[in-house]
């Protein structure tokens, strides 16, 4: 499993990441707090909220290819 701890700052970086993410084969969740959803669910990541850092779980170790596709989400 690989983890980055992510933000989103407004609901076109939530579309834009789902998006990006769908391309992808790997099960990926994202938790905030006792939350927990699927990272492909634009509805779900919408629930997460805005301007707080998400921890994103990647199932796989390889996943370095969305990880450089993504990275502009990734919290400072």
């Amino acid at each position: 499993m690989s983890q980055r701890t992510i933000i989103f700052s407004s609901p076109e970086d939530v579309l834009n990441f789902v998006r990006t993410v769908e391309k992808y084969p790997y099960d990926m969740d994202l938790e905030s707090g006792r939350a927990v959803v699927d990272a492909k669910s634009l509805l779900g990541l919408m629930n997460l909220g805005l301007n707080k850092e998400i921890e994103l779980k990647v199932y796989d170790e390889n996943c370095q290819d969305l990880f450089d596709e993504i990275s502009e989400y990734f919290a400072a």
